[in-house]
């Protein structure tokens, strides 16, 4: 449905009439016609869904042989239902079996508007995905979630979609530190992906970053357009240096350079400018420019094999005209046909820790279930940590 501006109707009455002997034809969605006490009158859209909608938590799931996260299935029946032989199963393409702390009794009748959750973990891992959850009884399956787009300027918006969680599985998996304070953006998922790698993570707003004791974080990771949508950002500029120059670790994600939003605010120790280069293929080459350097070693080694498998694109809005002998960088790649560009991760020392500005899309790559992104997250965060590897 990409390109479509709304979903196809459930229903469609076609008219037929004639007027003076001349024939005529239209079709017209078949709508819900209600009144609003402050709205007036509205219509919306008839939905038909299955009897039985199923959504499952997390939206996205990672997971190594120590890490074992757990996972909620919920099921809301749109009318009352009673089943047969109704069995909750998973599969992957390694495993195809019923999740048994969901009991066939707790099943079989469900009354109209009734949700019943069910929780299990211990998938067996490393393991590849996705992870697909349906409901199963004699022949019918329940595989299906209701996704809603609700806006008062529109007619709302469902539509369906399976379930298949995205996973990510490393047979490798190492971190360092465990207390990461994350500044929201634009809205992304990254700090669940952090509390399923383990951290202990504190979401910073206004206040919070007035009050709280910054020294206790390992890592302080902002948002993507952290720096484009909070005004207030600017008034933390020294108290954030300070907490890097003192051994602290801030990872500043990618912002976007326009006329719509321009950065206003202040980010790093050492000056740079964010260009609009961006890496667009999902597949570039990424080419280790210091394949000795922490970030690359430490807690985990970094090869080729953490790009494969990367979604939509690599980088967007990279850094540029950085202080060269303020910032290292250690990586660089390119668009077919274009020049490589070093700027989608510079880290700087300053005073007893660490600067960081990344354009890598980690935001997209971690709730994909991409492995590799986890995995350099994980050594980005340890960066204030001097250990041999």
């Amino acid at each position: 449905m990409i390109g479509q501006p709304d979903v196809d109707p459930a229903y469609i009455v076609t008219i037929d009439l004639r007027v003076y002997g001349q024939p005529f034809s239209f079709t017209r969605p078949v709508k819900y016609r209600f009144t609003d006490p402050v709205r007036g009158e509205l219509y919306q859209p008839v939905v038909v869904t299955p009897s039985i909608i199923l959504d499952v938590k997390p939206d996205f799931v990672f997971g190594t042989s120590t890490i074992k996260n757990k996972m909620t299935a919920n099921l809301t029946s749109m009318t009352a239902v009673e089943l047969t032989n109704p069995r909750l199963h998973m599969k992957t393409p390694e495993i195809d079996d019923d999740i048994h702390e969901a009991r066939t009794e707790d099943l079989k009748k469900f009354a109209k508007n009734q949700i019943r959750s069910f929780e299990w973990e211990g998938l067996g891992f490393p393991m590849q995905g996705p992870i697909a959850v349906e409901l199963v009884d004699s022949g019918s399956v329940y595989n299906q979630n209701l996704i809603s787009i609700r806006h008062d300027h529109i007619p709302n918006i469902n539509y369906f979609r399976k379930i298949k969680i995205p996973l990510a599985s490393a047979k490798t998996f190492e971190t360092y530190g465990k207390k990461v304070g994350y500044i929201i953006g634009a809205g992304d998922k990254v700090p669940e992906a952090l509390e399923q790698m383990g951290y202990e993570v504190t979401l910073l707003g206004d206040k919070e970053l007035a009050r709280n004791n910054l020294g206790q974080f390992d890592a302080i990771i902002t948002g993507v357009r952290a720096y484009n949508t909070n005004v207030w950002m600017n008034a933390y500029y020294d108290r954030l240096m300070k907490y890097v120059n003192d051994g602290g670790n801030l990872i500043v994600q990618y912002n976007t350079s326009s006329n719509v939003g321009p950065v206003r605010a202040k980010m790093g120790p050492f000056s740079f400018d964010i260009s609009r280069t961006r890496v667009t293929d999902e597949n570039a080459s990424v080419n280790f420019l210091k394949p000795e350097h922490q970030v690359l070693n430490f807690p985990n080694k970094i090869t080729a094999d953490d790009f494969r498998g990367w979604v939509q694109e690599r980088s967007n809005y990279h850094a540029s005209n950085w202080e060269k002998d303020k910032f290292e960088t250690v990586i660089s790649m390119n668009d077919p046909d274009e020049k490589a560009d070093e700027g989608s991760l510079v880290i700087a020392r300053y005073g007893k820790g660490y600067f960081t500005y990344t354009g890598l899309v980690f935001f997209r790559e971690l709730p994909a279930g991409v492995t590799g992104a986890y995995r350099l997250m994980a050594n980005l965060i340890a960066l204030n940590k001097k250990k041999a590897f």
